[in-house]
Order: C-alpha cells, then structure tokens, then sequence
C-alpha cells in the first residue's frame, strides 16, 4: 500500500516540481539570448535570467528550512515547453522580426507555466502557515509577471505591420 500525501508532502512536491522548471529555464535562456536579434528583447532576456537565478536561490532556501533537498524530480511540463522553444529556434524565419516573435511566444509560454505553478505553492505555503515562503515565492511571481508584461510589449514594438510586410515579401 502506498502512502496517502499530506499537504506538506504535495507542497515539496510542488516546489522540487518549480525547483526543476526554474534550473532547467537558467540552462535555456542563455542559448535564447544568443539566438534573437532585437537588442531590446537580449537586454530583457539577460536581466530575466539574473532574476531566474535569483529564484532559483529562494527556492533552495525554502528548502533549507524544511529541512528538505529541491533535487530528485523533473519537470516534464517545463521540459515540454522548452522544447518547444528549441525547435521555434531551429526554424527559418522570413525575418528576424519573426524569429524574434516566435521567440517571445515560446518564452511567454515558459512564464505563464511558472506564473500557475508559484499561485499553487504560494496557496499551499499559505494554508501551511509558511509566511516566510509565502513572501519569497510573491516576489518571485511578481517577476514572473513583469517578465510576462515586457514580453508583450516587447511583441507588440517587435511585430509591427511594416515587419510583417516585410516577411511576406521575402
């Protein structure tokens, strides 16, 4: 018989799943950067990186005060997305503008995978009593979110009608 989970054993479950997503987007990111053109979307992209980074670090305290190890499980969903993004890059594009979009599409997908899953462990860490957590994964969701808004505005300035003239006539 297997045991029953408790909401403290879902909750680990939960983070190692983010701890995961997070160190597997620390190890994409950079092969993102080099791939897009647009000068704007390399400076959003390097500085969400460092915050990627930063997150990383606040899971592994978390962690430390459960007494708990973030390592022993993958996450298959952010691996999913991510490969995703790995063959947008690998495609021919009729424009680096359209490239770049493909781009800020597959990595808009990363942050709203991560967007969901810090509501989750933010709600548990709450029912938990876990305050310490709770601020540490708010923030992180925070720069999750901004990451998401620089994205759209950086697709909105990078796709503008004279760009996609410009891919259909090539």
């Amino acid at each position: 018989m297997t045991k029953e989970l408790t909401l403290h054993d879902m909750y680990v479950e939960h983070l190692k799943d983010i701890f995961s997503a997070e160190t597997q987007i620390t190890k994409a990111l950079p092969k993102i950067i080099q791939t897009v053109t647009s000068p704007e979307l390399k400076k959003a992209l390097e500085k969400h990186l460092k915050e990627t980074e930063g997150q990383v670090d606040r899971i592994e305290q978390i962690f430390q005060s459960l007494d708990a190890s973030p390592r022993g499980k993958k996450c298959v969903g952010m691996e999913g997305v991510l490969e995703e993004g790995k063959e947008a890059m690998a495609e021919e594009y009729a424009s680096p503008e359209l490239m770049d979009s493909a781009l800020i599409g597959g990595c808009q997908k990363v942050e709203n995978y991560e967007i969901c899953g810090y509501k989750d462990v933010i709600h548990t860490a709450t029912l938990l009593g876990d305050t310490k957590a709770v601020d540490l994964l708010t923030k992180s969701l925070h720069e999750e979110e901004a990451a998401d808004q620089k994205l759209t505005e950086l697709s909105e300035n990078i796709i503008t009608p004279e760009a996609v003239h410009a891919g259909q006539a090539m």
